[in-house]
């Protein structure tokens, strides 16, 4: 069952306390996100967004990967996704002891800033905890990049994000690679196409690989251990 959260003054960083449009259920607890002060880790709250298509049409085609990162993100750390908050379907839980707020926007691609902004705003995070998991056609299929900031790449979801950001790139995002379109192929016939059963058996072992750079990087941010990460996925497939 979805529920709706209703528009309430500016919270503060410890997480408001959150207003339903319907009456909650008796097995419905209202949920904070807190910050602890007590750890070697930054307690700073994460917002975690996958960007996609919603929709059955669109499921498991290559524009989606950033969805299926989510989805299994939420599958991993057992994040209940069952709200509906500022266009976008989320879920509050926590990566370690770090809170987290992971996202799926239900605009389309070309809106997904209308989602990502007022959500940022609304619970106070820093641009530096906004991670946008995303498709990349420049890296090949099943190869996965960290990085700490970057431009949108031509990347229709991307622009509509750093739009609604008040045009600020200073945000992490996680690409997963996609590959190019075979020949003449026409990109936006080849990112609305599914894998083909290779490329999804490397999907999906890049998602299983994804989870764990994500814990990685909400616990110790972008240190050394990302840096090796981002080099092991650039050599993947090279074989010596």
């Amino acid at each position: 069952m979805l529920y709706t959260v209703s528009s309430i003054p500016k919270p503060c960083l410890s997480y408001p306390k959150t207003t339903w449009h319907s009456q909650n259920p008796p097995n419905l607890k209202r949920v904070r996100l807190r910050v602890s002060a007590e750890a070697k880790v930054e307690y700073t709250p994460w917002l975690i967004v996958g960007l996609g298509n919603p929709g059955n049409k669109y499921h498991g085609t290559r524009h989606n990967v950033g969805f299926e990162m989510i989805d299994r993100i939420s599958q991993e750390e057992r994040i209940v996704m069952n709200t509906i908050q500022s266009k976008a379907l989320v879920g509050i839980g926590s990566i370690g002891e770090v809170p987290v707020l992971i996202a799926k926007p239900q605009g389309y691609m070309n809106f997904s800033g209308e989602s990502v902004g007022p959500l940022a705003a609304y619970y106070q995070v820093p641009l530096r905890h906004i991670l946008l998991v995303y498709d990349e056609m420049s890296l090949p299929n099943g190869v996965l990049r960290l990085q700490p900031r970057g431009g949108h790449g031509y990347h229709s979801g991307m622009k509509s994000v750093i739009e609604h950001l008040d045009g600020r790139r200073e945000f992490p995002r996680f690409c997963i690679g996609i590959g190019d379109p075979p020949g003449t192929m026409d990109m936006k016939a080849f990112l609305l196409q599914k894998f083909s059963d290779t490329e999804r058996k490397e999907i999906d072992k890049a998602l299983e690989q994804g989870v764990d750079a994500v814990r990685s990087l909400i616990s110790y941010g972008f240190n050394d251990r990302i840096t090796r990460f981002n080099l092991g996925q650039k050599y993947k497939y090279n074989k010596v």
